[in-house]
């Protein structure tokens, strides 16, 4: 595994967290889903994003994929952020603090 591309794996991985977090919204027409591809599902873009750092750390364990490992702790970490900002605890997505 080059370490290059397990950082552009994690990066694009969190951004789709994010995604999913804020604005990750499903919704559904007479039964049908209406987002039928990422064209209309609203990614955000990297403007978008708020800058972070992914970095690497040697575990001394075996190599193994790196897949999509990034998204799922992202909704629990900013879920976890928000609550410690506002003292309210969101628990369904797509965040909302309305």
């Amino acid at each position: 595994l080059h370490p290059d591309n397990v950082k552009a794996q994690i990066s694009g991985a969190a951004i789709f967290g994010l995604t999913a977090a804020l604005r990750g919204n499903i919704t559904l027409k007479d039964g049908i889903v209406q987002q039928s591809n990422f064209n209309d599902y609203g990614l955000m873009t990297m403007a978008e994003c708020p800058q972070f750092e992914t970095v690497i750390i040697n575990s001394g364990e075996a190599l193994g994929g790196i897949g999509e490992v990034g998204v799922p702790p992202i909704a629990p970490a900013l879920g976890n952020a928000i609550f410690a900002a506002t003292g309210k605890r969101l628990r369904s997505l797509p965040f909302s603090l309305v």
